[in-house]
């Protein structure tokens, strides 16, 4: 999985050095951006394949260490399990939604039983449904949203019960980057950003903002 970094900055002069607009190297599959401004700000931007992120805040500067402060702080993604829906002839198993109702598809999941291994798939929009060959008993279930990298508890499910399972998928801030927790290594003309034990490398394009 790619990751990403990005600078923070509280109000800075004209001249440093590591004011300018940047560009990811090294990944010919991805496309970001960080830019640096005079003021102390920094703006982020990366796309690759079907993920997108973004991020804006302050940076400091403190010889050969960059850091970046996303504000305000973006709340992390998050499932929640809502009520079941009534039976119902060839509904789904479990659905996954938006809080306005459109389904998610692609949503990892994985269902334990009370005996043998845990069924592996994904959701489709219209939710998803169990093997018609499967007699075990449902006893659990975790979700992942693998783009974003947002992952549920797991649910016990009530094998008394009947209906959808439902779950909705609260995107808050996704896509919008941390970076408080990350450390960037300051070089000649280069950012190089540290983050989910990988980097990424930005090269300065040009030293005006």
């Amino acid at each position: 999985m790619m990751l990403i970094v990005l600078a923070i900055g509280t109000p800075v002069w004209a001249g440093d050095k590591v004011v300018g607009r940047y560009q990811l190297v090294g990944d010919h599959d991805a496309a970001g951006e960080l830019l640096l401004r005079t003021d102390g700000r920094f703006e982020y931007a990366l796309a690759y394949g079907a993920l997108d992120e973004r991020a804006q805040g302050h940076w400091v500067h403190h010889g050969e260490v960059l850091r970046l402060i996303t504000e305000p702080k973006p709340v992390p993604p998050a499932f929640h399990q809502a009520p079941r829906s009534p039976p119902a002839p060839g509904a789904a198993t479990l659905r996954v939604a938006w809080p306005d109702g459109r389904g998610v598809a692609g949503v990892d999941l994985r269902i334990g039983f009370d005996a043998g291994d845990p069924i592996v798939d994904y959701t489709q929009e219209d939710g998803w449904r169990l093997p018609a060959e499967e007699h075990r008993t449902p006893r659990w279930i975790e979700l992942a949203e693998p783009i974003y990298g947002v992952a549920s508890p797991r649910y016990a499910i009530d094998a008394a019960a009947s209906g959808t399972l439902n779950f909705v998928l609260e995107p808050n801030d996704m896509g919008v980057v941390d970076f408080s927790t990350m450390s960037v290594d300051v070089l000649a003309g280069e950012l190089i950003i540290h983050r989910n034990k990988g980097t990424m490398r930005f090269v300065r394009m040009t030293d005006r903002p």
